[in-house]
């Protein structure tokens, strides 16, 4: 019996490590060419993303209009269409045995849908039963609660069917507005102050991969 029956990944550093590898570069390279005075390092870019958020992130720390932001969201996606993150370790049998006990797997995430789906296909994971990603209006993307409700409306669960597992804090409000149990991704980096956030509001936090699949499938090699 699956503890949840319902997985909701998200998808950017939780499934793929992708911004060390793919969306940090991406901003440099065009901040680079727009904002040469605006220099960030890699723990500042995720420090930022975690909070305030993407879109605060850029508008009111980057200092970027709207128009900007939208030249920026073409740049981005243009790099990561010639850049494939890879999955970690041991989330393509989390997917595997999650599908096999007959649960389901979708995906809340602030990549384009497409790329989600491409990422899975190049890094041999099942695709997901449903996918939200930065292509749905501003107000529907996370921390909304747009995305839960259509999934538990959809396949019937109740909110304590599904655990949502995210790395930032937008998935952990959007999990916590909903009711919804949430699971902290730490694998992706040792920065001090997400980790000690998300250990002491989050209730569930898992350093590494594996931690997540036995919490879920048992001990028992899956």
């Amino acid at each position: 019996m699956l503890k949840y029956p319902c997985l909701v990944l998200d998808h950017d550093d939780t499934t793929v490590n992708s911004t060390a590898t793919v969306h940090y570069p991406a901003f440099v390279a065009y901040m680079k060419i727009h904002h040469p005075d605006i220099r960030l390092t890699l723990e500042e870019y995720f420090r930022y993303n975690f909070h305030p958020g993407v879109i605060p992130f850029f508008r009111d720390i980057c200092g970027m209009t709207e128009a900007e932001m939208r030249e920026e969201e073409k740049f981005w996606n243009e790099y990561v269409q010639h850049h494939i993150p890879e999955a970690y370790p041991g989330i393509r049998e989390i997917v595997e045995e999650q599908k096999r006990r007959g649960g389901r797997v979708c995906v809340v995430s602030h990549s384009f849908s497409g790329n989600i789906r491409r990422d899975y296909r190049e890094n041999g994971l099942t695709e997901p039963d449903l996918i939200f990603g930065w292509e749905c209006p501003p107000e529907e993307r996370k921390p909304s609660v747009r995305s839960l409700e259509v999934i538990m409306r959809t396949f019937g669960y109740a909110p304590e069917e599904l655990l949502v597992v995210d790395d930032l804090k937008p998935g952990y409000d959007m999990a916590k507005a909903a009711g919804v149990p949430f699971a902290a991704a730490g694998w992706a980096n040792d920065i001090e102050e997400i980790e000690r956030f998300m250990r002491e509001n989050c209730g569930l936090y898992f350093k590494t991969v594996p931690e997540l699949r036995d919490y879920l499938f048992g001990k028992e090699k899956v």
